[in-house]
């Protein structure tokens, strides 16, 4: 009997630790195929590829970002194989069940939670008897006098993790380690009860065998690993056990980069010296779901979160300068107005995190959100993935507000395209950075730019020209001192010479002439180390670019302040360093006095 177990990933570099986890429960008894593909795969590729491996069963995983395109497949696949035995499984039909089958009628069976030891007594039943009621865990269809009747059987006891096989050591995926992200599980379960997540509704924290955990870890780094994503809803809820993974992960990376779902307000302070300590830079990501500031809103959601221990375990993670920090918000929770939303959004920005995901809350099914969607009002979608569209305290037009704050959110902040001059704008020019990315995203809307594409230079441009609009005369935007900012970080942003600027470049040859001559002269003048260099006049004009700031750039990155009666002569350098083959900007400031710079050089 042949198997595949197939999924439809967000995106190419993913990678299905669910098909992985059935295939080494039952790879072993069973002919098992995985096949993997993209939600942007057109349905006709994905069905041609299925029936060229010549399934007898064929399962699928899903999820709210690929059930809909999943149904296309297997619409497609019933037609023209219809002696396939069909299976769903995840996350997404495992609530609900009876709603699935009575709705998709091409499919045979669906694996409700925990799937290893269900999906294999099944394929059994298949392949042998075909007597599934005693299959624990499943739904199926069974033929009676009256026509087809949809059984739901019991649910199958909880696995005892220390017996699972590890999903990590097929071979196939060898090739492919370095280049998709790994995701791994130490542990199944939340202790946590927040009523729109799915897990809320498992009760208590299941551990893997640490032993094993390390080995797969070790396997999967030596054989070229360079992203590993644990999935573990609270990776740091034993202090202990968080503590010993972080110290094997620390002693055995060799580059590999880990990213972890974190609880920040119970994250133990001695947790914290120690990765600020010891921590290489760079190798850790924490994703930290703040979702709200709002206290009646996580009272109402049974989330309990105490924000000042909260904001110290964000805080000393991001001053230690070694680990990058992903906060997530939701908008659209009970109790959670505009304004209040507002509020909850200022809170978390001002933690300054390297990003900030702005999301909007998803009625999954079987959650305490979706049950209870009337005692607050919500509308949302009927289809996945069950976005809300209002409820009785944010209407649909405050929605789509907040819809254009996160747009150039994204751009802007998240993408740290030029985090100089939004830091200076949302601290020193608009009431606050909410107001800012509300503010521009009116702005962006209105203009139509969220139709169109955008390269680096139409970002610097756009934003430009919002702060010189109409819109924007009621504030005290000093646009000499923004602009130099903007300067500055678009430089930042290239790894290359930049071939053009987003601005009008008014430094005139003879001038431009002058000052290289004087750089070449003089560069003890010049800050960081310039000198060192020992730059010959063609290399300086090979891999130099320079541009004149009407204030002293050096004393503001040193502490914020804007002196206008010294300017700042700024020259980015672009040049391999340290035996690498590729260029990295690095920027040098000669500081004159005002008047210096518009004398003849």
């Amino acid at each position: 009997m042949k198997v595949v177990l197939s999924t439809l990933n967000a995106k190419f570099i993913h990678t299905s630790l669910a098909l992985r986890c059935l295939k080494a429960y039952s790879g072993e008894q069973f002919d098992i195929d995985i096949a993997e593909y993209t939600i942007k795969d057109p349905a006709m590729n994905i069905v041609s590829d299925l029936y060229s491996r010549k399934p007898d069963v064929v399962g699928f995983s899903c999820y709210i970002w690929n059930i809909e395109e999943t149904i296309t497949v297997i619409n497609m696949l019933r037609k023209i194989m219809p002696e396939l035995r069909i299976v769903l499984g995840g996350p997404e039909v495992s609530y609900d069940t009876e709603y699935w089958m009575e709705r998709l009628q091409e499919v045979d069976f669906i694996v409700v939670g925990e799937g290893e030891e269900t999906f294999h007594h099944l394929l059994t039943e298949i392949e042998g008897t075909n007597k599934f009621h005693m299959v624990f865990g499943i739904a199926y269809r069974k033929e009676t006098e009256n026509g087809q009747q949809i059984i739901v059987n019991p649910p199958r006891p909880k696995l005892n993790l220390a017996e699972l096989p590890s999903p990590h050591r097929f071979q196939e995926d060898l090739p492919h380690l370095g280049s998709r992200v790994v995701y791994f599980e130490t542990s199944r379960g939340c202790p946590f009860s927040c009523q729109f997540c799915l897990s809320s509704i498992e009760v208590g924290v299941r551990y893997f065998d640490m032993d094993r955990t390390k080995a797969d870890i070790l396997y999967l780094i030596e054989n070229g690993a360079k992203l590993i994503k644990f999935v573990d809803r609270t990776f740091n809820i034993k202090r202990d056990y968080a503590l010993e993974m972080f110290r094997f992960l620390i002693e055995n990376h060799s580059g590999c980069v880990f990213q972890f779902e974190i609880t920040a307000d119970i994250m133990r302070p001695e947790v914290l010296d120690y990765l600020a300590e010891h921590a290489p830079p760079g190798i850790f990501r924490f994703e930290i779901g703040v979702q709200s500031t709002n206290d009646p809103t996580n009272l109402a959601v049974q989330r309990r979160q105490n924000w000042s221990k909260l904001v110290r375990t964000v805080t000393k993670v991001r001053d230690s300068g070694k680990i990058d920090q992903h906060l997530d918000l939701i908008a659209g929770l009970p109790l959670e107005n505009y304004d209040t939303f507002r509020g909850t959004f200022n809170d978390v920005f001002a933690l300054r995190p390297e990003e900030l995901q702005l999301g909007f809350l998803k009625m999954l099914r079987g959650t305490g959100l979706r049950l209870n969607a009337e005692k607050w009002g919500y509308v949302y979608m009927d289809r996945a993935p069950y976005e809300m569209l209002g409820n009785d305290l944010m209407p649909f037009g405050d929605i789509v507000r907040i819809k254009r704050v996160e747009d150039v959110l994204e751009k802007y902040w998240n993408a740290h395209r030029m985090d100089h001059a939004l830091l200076y704008l949302v601290d020193r020019v608009f009431p606050s950075p909410f107001d800012f990315f509300q503010m521009y995203g009116d702005y962006w809307e209105s203009r139509g730019w969220e139709k169109i594409g955008h390269q680096l230079e139409d970002l610097f441009f756009r934003l430009w020209q919002y702060l010189n609009a109409p819109d924007s005369s009621h504030l005290d935007i000093e646009h000499d001192v923004v602009q130099g900012l903007m300067k500055y970080d678009y430089f930042l942003n290239h790894n290359f010479k930049p071939r053009k600027m987003w601005w009008e470049f008014t430094m005139d040859k003879a001038e431009w002439s002058g000052w290289m001559r004087r750089i070449l002269e003089s560069p003890e003048q010049v800050t960081g180390g310039f000198a060192e260099l020992g730059l010959q006049e063609r290399e300086l004009h090979k891999h130099a670019v320079i541009e004149k700031l009407p204030f002293d750039l050096a004393l503001f990155l040193h502490n914020g302040d804007i002196r206008r009666e010294r300017h700042t002569l700024l020259i980015m350098l672009y040049m391999p360093e340290g035996g690498s083959s590729k260029p990295k900007p690095r920027p040098y400031m000669l500081t004159l006095d005002g008047s210096a710079l518009g004398a003849n050089v």
